[in-house]
């Protein structure tokens, strides 16, 4: 199934001319938002064009409670149009059917609790925006901002990140002009946050994500499994 055309002049716009140029799209948009700074300032920037923009949240059961009680008190200031995508098991199902994942196969806790969710979650929708960026990770360096994406289901869908060029002072320089409340979890020397037994204060300044999985690996899997087309 064929998606939108991807106009090269897309991949060069800043991000609050990208988001305007994307929304006038035609399709159903959304944003993937784990509350992180990055998500937060896409968010920040779509509301004021679409404050009735759907936000994916991926409630896995496993996150921190700081940043559980962030979600909710950001839901309540921005009046956010959120969706809690959860997994077809609870947690305590999970585990009493497989043990404790996230210690002994953390691709296939993932795969359970984040990857299969988001993917059902996206059915809907035919635009994806993302808080992602190349510096990030080593596994994101060739993102683009505006990429084509398949689905397991065949279905195609544009995926944006108008964040994609940005670093780490662009980002706290625009949480701090406008200032946004940002997770508390930051303030304690974490630099890339998933969920809690999985995540720890990054041993390499220079890779925020080292600090996920223990370093075993560098994605969760809801940015690698669908096919990037284009």
């Amino acid at each position: 199934m064929s998606g939108p055309e991807i106009h090269p002049d897309w991949q060069v716009l800043p991000p609050e001319l990208l988001i305007g140029e994307i929304l006038r799209q035609p399709g159903h948009p959304c944003i993937t938002n784990s509350f992180q700074a990055e998500d937060m300032i896409v968010l920040h920037l779509l509301r004021q064009l679409n404050p009735e923009i759907p936000v994916l949240f991926l409630d896995t059961g496993y996150h921190f409670a700081e940043t559980y009680s962030y979600r909710d008190t950001m839901v309540r200031k921005w009046s956010l149009n959120l969706t809690n995508l959860q997994a077809e098991q609870t947690v305590e199902e999970q585990e009493a059917a497989f043990g404790i994942l996230n210690q002994s196969d953390p691709t296939r806790c993932c795969g359970l609790r984040k990857v299969g969710p988001l993917m059902r979650g996206l059915e809907q929708y035919d635009i994806w925006f993302t808080g992602l960026r190349r510096e990030q990770s080593p596994t994101r360096k060739n993102l683009r901002q505006v990429e084509q994406h398949v689905l397991p289901s065949d279905k195609t869908l544009l995926k944006v990140s108008p964040l994609a060029e940005w670093n780490w002072k662009q980002v706290w320089e625009y949480l701090t002009r406008n200032e946004i409340d940002y997770l508390p979890l930051y303030d304690q020397g974490y630099a890339s946050i998933g969920c809690e037994p999985c995540t720890s204060i990054p041993e390499d300044p220079n890779n925020p994500r080292s600090g996920r999985w223990s370093g075993k690996k560098l994605e969760c899997g809801i940015h690698t499994f669908s096919e990037k087309t284009s």
